[in-house]
């Protein structure tokens, strides 16, 4: 029970990580000499909250322009309303923010002016979901830590956009329209410190080439991705949650290693055209499997071979495969359960079928 807990734990760390990360620089307290103490301009489309001095709340007024943003502001709310263009001018004072939301608004492309976002030199945040956009916007501040663009139209990643965009952890590109010509080897070159990519509900038959290193969760569920190349997961080695339901994935597309990789402790292999349960890493935590094809387990096959090292002091059952979740429904297995399987995997808490 300890283990599991302290599972979960990490999980929970793991998967927040690169929001707490940056919310803890962002709500830290404010600097008096970042902005000036009596400056509570209020522009008249928005609210400032007296208890907030440096947050700008402009949501759900239909506006069509970006009012001018006044140089204490470090939060700025715009979204829900019909803005088109993001010019330079409405920013030209706002030296100090960390967040903007501008989503579900009409923003193309072709209305951020080339200046207008890569000026913020502090910004953090920036939220774009819900809009217009053909290709990922670009020149963005070095500043930025997350990009969120799902929900739009895009389809392009211009050649360069990340390449100085170190300080990147979080790239949403869900629910796009993505092809697998959007990707050169070098797309993306420059992300040196990304943590979570998620490109779920786009178009793509491929995985996606050379992902930064330090890539810890992917997810490309809803896509029409038929095959894993050798030797894939190389170049990510620390990647530890990886989504890939829904995609068109058959025995035959994956490596001859299957997912034998240390690193993947979440797997979500749900939806697709599988009929053998493939090769999983004795480090495995969680694997998702429901609804393909398959007909029987094979524990044989299936059953890590590679021993974790146990400490002298322990003993072998609490350091054997640590899958502790499988699930197995929707496929053309019938019950029982293979005791083999229990024995290969004794840290199994639930088993789907």
């Amino acid at each position: 029970m300890a283990t599991t807990i302290c599972f979960i734990i990490w999980v929970l760390f793991i998967t927040d990580t690169v929001w707490t990360r940056s919310v803890r620089q962002v709500y830290e307290a404010n600097d008096p000499e970042d902005w000036m103490v009596h400056d509570f301009h209020c522009p008249r489309e928005c609210f400032c909250p007296p208890s907030f001095p440096t947050a700008l709340y402009c949501e759900n007024r239909a506006l069509k322009a970006i009012p001018a943003i006044p140089s204490r502001i470090w939060y700025l709310y715009l979204e829900n309303n019909l803005i088109e263009t993001i010019p330079e001018k409405p920013f030209e004072n706002a030296t100090q923010l960390r967040w903007i939301n501008l989503n579900k608004n009409k923003i193309t492309n072709y209305g951020i002016e080339k200046g207008a976002l890569s000026q913020l030199k502090k910004l953090l945040f920036l939220f774009l979901e819900d809009n217009e956009l053909e290709e990922v916007p670009s020149p963005l501040p070095r500043s930025l830590e997350q990009l969120q663009l799902a929900r739009n139209k895009v389809s392009r990643i211009p050649q360069g956009t990340f390449s100085n965009l170190e300080n990147l952890t979080l790239l949403d590109l869900q629910h796009n329209k993505l092809l697998d010509n959007a990707f050169q080897r070098d797309t993306f070159k420059g992300l040196k410190n990304l943590m979570q990519l998620n490109m779920a509900k786009n178009s793509l038959r491929n995985m996606p080439p050379r992902l930064p290193a330090n890539t810890m969760q992917l997810f490309l569920d809803n896509n029409s991705i038929e095959g894993i190349p050798e030797n894939y997961f190389n170049v990510i080695p620390k990647v530890a949650f990886l989504r890939l339901n829904h995609n068109k994935l058959s025995d035959a597309g994956l490596p001859s290693s299957g997912f034998n990789v240390s690193s993947i402790l979440d797997l979500q292999l749900s939806h697709n055209q599988l009929t053998k349960v493939p090769r999983i890493s004795a480090h495995l935590q969680h694997l998702h499997l429901d609804h393909n094809k398959i007909k029987n387990v094979n524990v044989s096959v299936i059953c890590p071979t590679t021993p974790i090292t146990l400490p002298a002091e322990h003993d072998s059952f609490s350091y054997g495969p640590h899958l502790r979740y499988l699930r197995l429904d929707g496929n053309e297995i019938k019950p029982p359960i293979p005791m083999d399987l229990m024995t290969c995997f004794r840290l199994l808490q639930a088993v789907i079928i």
